[in-house]
């Protein structure tokens, strides 16, 4: 339940209606140019990144064997969490 309401979430396939396949550009992102474009672009993958963050916190553990060491469990965190971006 949760990875299909996160790929909902983020516009993934197949819950990407907002970009229809028999649009030849990519909808309302066509009206911008440059900054506001950009601001887009950000905003859509970094709420990828934050939905995997959440997913690494609640399901798989933060928490590494190390984790007395604050570095080694940001470090885990983060790992995992980019294991999932990709």
């Amino acid at each position: 339940m949760w990875l299909i309401s996160t790929l909902a979430e983020t516009k993934r396939a197949p819950f990407d209606l907002t970009e229809g396949e028999s649009e030849l550009v990519s909808g309302y992102k066509v009206e911008y140019a440059g900054g506001p474009f950009a601001l887009f672009f950000i905003a859509e993958y970094s709420k990828i990144i934050f939905m995997n963050l959440l997913r690494v916190i609640i399901f798989l553990g933060g928490n590494s064997p190390f984790s007395t060491i604050p570095i080694i469990r940001s470090l885990t965190i983060a790992t995992k969490t980019i294991i999932l971006v990709f």
